[in-house]
């Protein structure tokens, strides 16, 4: 859900106290296109900026459409000068989330041709502010979200481990948790997957190892009732490697924190 404090942030970042640039008379119209191929996301937030300007959203494609260069992802009518104020804002938003979506269904495509089970994840490697948009765009692509925040699965890292040992911690994280609460358990060597498996975790991240390391952690763990995931260093390139290991899951921060925006142009007048 975008809210209206959301929008007025973006706005008062880019319209500033005194806009002269746009203070142009009349109505006009407006479409957002594609100059690259793609797939599209971040049209309700761009939607939101038009529709908090009093600028009405004539037609819009869904997230997750793949387009061509020259398609049209919305288009607008309204006052000429709320139109030009909410056209950089709403490029933007688009434009980010729509790089997140074409690399994420790049990254499945490449990962399910191996592995047609396989999940793709994002992380919590996100743009302060933007976590929703950029989550939203992940599934667009076809990815899975992984944990929207730290309430939603209990994570236990290296920096755990140290101060409370491997089975120790499962242990006092599980004492606190709802039932409805996972606990995954990241380790960075084969052998200690099965030992998260024992102490109790619902999903062990096999963190910085190779595909051949996967393949092995993955073997151990077919006799206890958990999720194996994979992360660390993932790219297009090799995804396919790790998907064909038969791990559950592979997450990869690169979907939102690398994602080149989608190449896309706003036209008024047409």
């Amino acid at each position: 859900m975008i809210t209206d404090a959301q929008v007025e942030r973006w706005l008062r970042e880019d319209v500033g106290h005194h806009d002269v640039t746009n203070d142009v008379p009349g109505e006009t119209t407006g479409r957002l296109v594609a100059t690259e191929a793609g797939v599209v996301a971040g049209l309700d937030a761009a939607s939101a900026v038009f529709d908090y300007l009093g600028v009405d959203v004539r037609e819009r494609l869904a997230d997750g459409t793949a387009v061509e260069p020259g398609d049209d992802l919305l288009r607008v009518e309204g006052p000429a000068r709320e139109v030009l104020r909410g056209e950089r804002v709403a490029v933007n938003l688009a434009a980010h989330a729509s790089g997140i979506a074409t690399r994420t269904r790049a990254v499945v495509d490449e990962a399910r041709a191996e592995s047609p089970d396989v999940r793709i994840a994002a992380t919590r490697k996100t743009t302060p502010g933007l976590r929703g948009i950029e989550k939203r765009a992940v599934v667009a692509g076809g990815g899975d979200t992984h944990r929207l925040d730290l309430s939603h699965m209990v994570m236990v890292k290296d920096n755990h481990v140290v101060e409370l040992g491997l089975e120790g911690a499962v242990s006092h994280f599980r004492e606190r948790v709802s039932f409805a609460t996972k606990i995954e358990v990241e380790v960075e060597s084969v052998e200690d997957a099965p030992r998260a498996a024992a102490a109790g975790a619902d999903v062990v991240l096999l963190d910085n190892v190779t595909p051949a390391e996967t393949r092995d952690a993955v073997d151990l763990l077919a006799d206890y009732d958990v999720l194996s995931e994979v992360s660390g260093g993932i790219t297009l390139e090799t995804v396919a490697d790790y998907a064909a290991t038969g791990v559950d899951v592979v997450s990869m921060g690169s979907l939102t924190h690398s994602a080149p925006a989608l190449d896309l142009s706003f036209r008024t007048g047409e």
